[in-house]
């Protein structure tokens, strides 16, 4: 009767030791892999200041308003996840699947201001889906998807002109 009084008691404080050391542990979050083409900051800076000749010699020129022409545009996160999903979903509905976005430099049309700012509009790429059936599909590209929406009207620079980082 001893014995199993202790081996009761030893399978209770097993289990209490087991709860303590198994369970109480924080889930470790994984980070996703950083994607091709990352840069750092000083690549960067380095990809900016390359940019700055040319960018005085088509927008400066053009461009006379106060705080020169648009450098980048800001998009908020949820409008671009809110345009990743509405993209995917008109893609699939012409028959296609999104692989991407293609990230275009545009300009407003000229105004009573004069030339209109530079912009930066998004546009989803992918293919068009195959027999799925098919055994071989070797239909890839990254071209612009036929008629969906693009995403454009991001935040100008502060002021438009201003470099990396702001």
């Amino acid at each position: 009767m001893k014995n199993l009084v202790l081996l009761i008691l030893g399978i209770i404080l097993g289990a209490i030791a087991m709860y303590f050391y198994c369970c109480k542990d924080e889930p470790v979050e994984m980070l996703p892999k950083p994607p091709q083409g990352t840069i750092t900051p000083a690549e960067a800076r380095t990809l900016d200041e390359a940019y700055n000749l040319r960018h005085r010699l088509i927008s400066d020129s053009i461009v006379t308003r106060e705080g020169g022409d648009n450098r980048s545009s800001w998009y908020s996160l949820t409008d671009i996840e809110d345009f990743i999903e509405i993209a995917k979903d008109q893609a699939s509905d012409s028959g296609y699947t999104m692989n991407g976005i293609r990230i275009y430099l545009g300009a407003y049309p000229q105004s009573k201001e004069g030339a209109g700012y530079t912009t930066m509009f998004l546009i989803p790429t992918g293919y068009l889906n195959t027999a799925e059936g098919s055994m071989l599909n070797f239909q890839y590209s990254n071209g612009d998807i036929p008629g969906t929406n693009g995403l454009n009207h991001g935040g100008d620079g502060e002021p438009p002109s201003a470099n990396y980082p702001q």
